[in-house]
């Protein structure tokens, strides 16, 4: 069995494809053949060893794979040799053969491809788990996304537009602004504005187009200055989700703006509902997978790449600006 292997942490080149014994199911696991792993920011913290968990060395990275099933163990219901499926998983993904708990494995359905299966799900959950668990998402509020050119990005405006939000998409100034995105459906499909300001411009922008109110729920990403303008364009008791950093400042918060408002700022770490909540999960991946197989979800997939390319791909997502997700194919 081939894999990609960090034998240690560094930058993408530290990565190497070494031949490993096939993986055994222990009671309650199912081994799943990879047909495609999806490559994303956080697996560049985990090889950079800077990530809050960190498995030990010598390591395969990947976070979520598609394929089908290969074996089961004991005691493992509701599945079967040669079924289609998706699987979340800490580590190990970047395999062409993994085991993983049951309960961390989904059907996929007919219709959706297993390479785009393997493209969605962490960045869909991320985003779902955001705007339903942690937001509070209510139809007919407004949502602003920072970093929409993301992958998180891009899977929140679709998800919060099939919630029945009205969704504000901000992206990287000097991207094309589209206020009706109707006219290039492509770029960010879901947004009913797309807005590519500097962060000094967001707020102002983000009140012009809700009359002065503000956005009810932000998720943001990006961190640094335009946190601090997402946090001034957030509406009366508005809630903010912070669900990462891409731009490497992490900000902090103060807090007189949370109180003249009565604003809310919640964390997410989805990875934490894969371990203390498995059954939550994968309701929510069973929801986003029947979305793709009837349309309400697209995930534009921006390359495929070998294992023997995988530090080429992940190179592509710190660099950023892909236009869509990457994946990695045995």
């Amino acid at each position: 069995m081939r894999a990609v292997v960090v034998e240690s942490f560094g930058g993408p080149e530290v990565l190497v494809v070494r031949d490993l014994p096939p993986p055994v199911p222990d009671a309650g696991e199912v081994v799943v053949d990879v047909h495609a792993a999806g490559v994303n920011f956080p697996d560049l913290l985990v090889v950079g060893g800077t990530y809050q968990i960190l498995p030990p060395l010598p390591f395969s990275p990947g976070k979520e794979v598609a394929g089908i099933v290969r074996e089961l163990g004991a005691g493992v219901t509701g599945l079967h040799p040669g079924q289609r499926v998706v699987a979340q998983l800490e580590h190990g993904g970047y395999r062409e053969c993994v085991a993983v708990p049951a309960a961390q494995v989904v059907p996929v359905p007919d219709g959706v491809d297993l390479v785009e299966a393997a493209a969605s799900g962490l960045v869909e959950l991320t985003a779902h788990f955001a705007l339903v668990r942690r937001a509070g998402l209510r139809p007919g509020e407004t949502v602003l996304v920072t970093g929409a050119g993301g992958g998180v990005g891009r899977a929140a405006v679709q998800i919060a537009k099939a919630l029945g939000a009205r969704v504000l998409a901000a992206v990287r100034p000097g991207a094309r602004a589209v206020d009706d995105p109707a006219d290039d459906p492509a770029d960010h499909p879901g947004a009913d504005h797309v807005l590519a300001v500097e962060p000094a411009q967001l707020r102002d922008r983000v009140r012009d187009l809700t009359g002065g109110r503000g956005a009810d729920v932000v998720l943001e990403s990006v961190g640094g200055d335009v946190f601090r303008a997402a946090l001034r364009a957030t509406a009366w008791e508005g809630r903010v989700v912070v669900i990462g950093f891409a731009s490497g400042a992490i900000p902090e918060v103060k807090a007189g703006h949370l109180l003249v408002k009565n604003v809310s700022v919640l964390g997410l770490q989805v990875s934490d509902y894969r371990d203390r909540e498995p059954a939550a999960v994968r309701e929510v991946l069973e929801q986003l997978l029947r979305w793709h197989a009837d349309g309400t979800l697209r995930t534009r997939v921006a390359g495929t790449h070998r294992f023997e390319d995988a530090a080429r791909a992940l190179d592509a997502v710190r660099v950023g600006g892909t236009g869509g997700r990457i994946v990695l194919t045995p």
